[in-house]
């Protein structure tokens, strides 16, 4: 059998401890074999230590590293990248553990262990993981604090310890906090691509639009500077889709994007600050017309406002709109004749009805006026389960089912309005949001989905309208669960979600009072950037440069270091005073104690040293020993008497 473990048992217990705390929050991202492995890790450690295994040697430890890498590319396909990369960090820190022999290896798995929790954020940044994250750090430094200790130190007694440290350091973490300059963090690397988040994308059929009516998944909140807009007025621009094979809208390839569009700002505007939710997608979602200071972020020629790259963290931008303005009040060729694009063929009753209604409504807004009318006067019904849709899906849906979400709508009639050679667009992003009257705020979810029309007009440039509030009115003054009262299935792919008892007050206030929380917690500590930081700091000092930051910063931890490393920090008690004296007057004889040697050590060495002044010494040392280690209480003016006789037998005076 293998011998006693060279850690101790308190050290032990607080790194298994920990090991399982930090695995909590990987157990969704790591292949469901990494958790047996961990277990069999955790066992095995265990019984070493019971000495009924031994450690395993070389070859085990091969084997085990092989394995493990072999089953990580087997289910990440790949050794490189942040996901994999992730799991084999995991997968070292679990194998650590069964090696751990001396205080070397286990100082190695504890700063392992705090390496993992803060990849941890990579996956999950949330107010709830920010309280969670104390668990397992408290119990990684339980665990350095019982290497420090005996043997027989018990581990509540090093958890006792351990928090407060931890507790103690939390005024200095404050401060980093506030004043470290804020450099792009390591969270805000790209995830894989199947970690991002449900949503619209860059191609949609009504169906999409439909699903995501069922998801209660937030995607951002909206606050206001001043008073809020209006709920019919809230149309969150995402996407701009052009193109349309027939079945499924999309973005227009041929559009120069990188071309500005044509508006001047003008008129009342409205500003906002939005915390857009991981999406992994590149597009920000803003009100029509929007305009960011942001570096990375343009408008694009189809007025929707894009980021350079993907967004793969919370995000915190503020944006102005100006919702008056005329957009591209001349329209060039190319654009036109995308804005008219339709199939080949298809659809043969909706470009006969589109030719009847050119020739009655010449005018682009008299035709679009009788199309709203038509949706209005006639048996069409919104919902989120319409039926099946043949091969012509418009004409199948304008005239026999009659039944459908607001992509069907939108898309309808874009297409009847490019039959009559109106051009016209899709719109998609988001509508409405649920007020937060505690912090005043909007909270759009998934279900806020919505798709519109946008229809261009010679001088007057593209216009919105919205079809679905002739057919539902309800949807865009009340919300998604008024238009679908009916509608048992609304929320099907969020069947644990609070929104279903909105009914009961009490936990509907309760439901808005954590959001406001997380919505508080976004915004000041993961929304707490470079121009954020500036912002606040300025607001304390005046006008600051980027350069103050760190400068003040080398000031504070200058001042805290010669607060905590002060050479007088002991000084308090009185026979350390006198025993730093000691130490003083034979260092001048050429005695210097050695780190980690004992008073009663070092007395001995002096008094082998100096035979002369061995009965002054090592009365000096039992004297200072009984007081300070053995309980005994002698007078300090007797400490000081003998060292006053050192000091003549040595020939100094008592003020040298």
């Amino acid at each position: 059998m293998s011998a006693a473990p060279l850690i101790s048992r308190a050290s032990l217990v607080w790194l298994l401890v920990a090991q399982t705390l930090v695995m909590v929050p990987f157990w969704f991202h790591v292949p469901p074999w990494m958790v047996a492995l961990w277990l069999g890790c955790t066992v095995w450690r265990i019984q070493v230590y019971r000495m009924r295994a031994r450690f395993p040697g070389r070859l085990m430890e091969l084997l085990l590293l092989l394995v493990s890498i072999g089953g990580i590319w087997l289910s990440r396909s790949s050794l490189i990248g942040l996901d994999a990369g992730a799991v084999l960090l995991v997968a070292m820190f679990i194998l650590k553990l069964v090696e751990t022999r001396t205080r070397r290896d286990a100082l190695v798995l504890i700063f392992l262990g705090l390496f993992c929790v803060a990849v941890a954020y990579l996956f999950e940044d949330s107010l709830p993981w920010a309280f969670y994250s104390l668990l397992p750090v408290g119990a990684l430094l339980a665990a350095l604090v019982g290497l420090q200790q005996g043997s027989t130190t018990r581990p509540l007694e090093t958890l006792r310890l351990s928090t407060t440290l931890l507790l103690q350091a939390l005024p200095l973490m404050l401060l980093l906090f506030l004043f470290f300059p804020r450099i792009a963090p390591l969270w805000s690397l790209p995830l894989a691509i199947d970690k991002a988040q449900s949503g619209l994308s860059e191609s949609m059929s009504p169906g999409d639009v439909a699903e995501l009516g069922r998801s209660a998944e937030l995607v951002f909140r909206a606050s206001f500077d001043g008073s809020m807009p209006a709920r019919r007025e809230l149309y969150w621009r995402a996407l701009t889709l052009e193109q349309f094979d027939g079945r499924r809208w999309s973005q227009a390839p041929s559009v120069n994007y990188s071309q500005a569009p044509k508006w001047q700002a003008g008129g009342e505007s409205w500003r906002y600050s939005i915390i857009l939710q991981a999406s992994g997608k590149p597009w920000l979602p803003a009100l029509d017309v929007a305009r960011t200071d942001q570096a990375d972020v343009h408008q694009l020629a189809d007025y929707r406002v894009q980021r350079q790259r993907p967004v793969q963290q919370v995000l915190l931008y503020r944006a102005e709109s100006w919702p008056q303005v005329v957009r591209d009040p001349q329209l060039s060729e190319r654009a036109r004749r995308q804005a008219l694009q339709l199939p080949a063929q298809g659809d043969p009753r909706s470009r006969q009805w589109a030719a009847q209604l050119r020739q009655a409504y010449p005018q682009a807004q008299a035709l679009v006026a009788a199309l709203l009318k038509h949706f209005h006067d006639e048996p069409y019904y919104y919902t989120l389960k319409p039926p099946i849709l043949g091969a012509d899906s418009i004409d199948a849906f304008l005239f026999d089912s009659r039944q459908g979400f607001c992509a069907h709508y939108a898309g309808a009639m874009v297409y009847v309005l490019r039959a009559a050679g109106v051009p016209a667009r899709m719109v998609a992003g988001y509508q409405g949001g649920e007020l937060n009257p505690a912090g005043h705020f909007l909270t759009v979810r998934q279900f806020d989905a919505h798709a519109w029309v946008e229809y261009w007009q010679d001088g007057q440039g593209w216009r919105s309208v919205d079809p679905t509030y002739a057919v539902a009115p309800q949807r865009i003054d009340q919300g998604l669960e008024q238009a679908l009262a009916a509608d048992e299935d609304m929320l099907g792919a969020s069947s644990l979600s609070l929104l279903r008892y909105q009914r009961l007050t009490w936990l509907n206030d309760l439901r808005q009072s954590w959001d406001n929380l997380n919505y508080a917690w976004q915004r000041r500590v993961l929304g707490y950037q470079g121009d954020q930081q500036l912002q606040l700091l300025g607001r304390w000092f005046g006008d600051l440069t980027a350069w103050a930051l760190p400068v003040g910063l080398v000031v504070i931890l200058g001042l805290l270091s010669l607060l905590l490393l002060r050479p007088w920090r002991n000084t308090g008690d009185p026979s350390l005073r006198v025993f730093a004296a000691f130490e003083k007057l034979l260092c001048r004889r050429g005695l210097v104690r050695e780190p980690g040697e004992g008073p009663q050590a070092f007395g001995e060495r002096a008094a082998r040293q100096l035979p002369r002044q061995a009965e002054n010494i090592n009365a000096f040392v039992q004297s200072f020993v009984a007081q300070r280690y053995a309980g005994q209480t002698p007078s300090m003016d007797a400490l000081q008497q003998r060292l006053r006789s050192l000091r003549r037998s040595l020939g100094s005076s008592i003020w040298e």
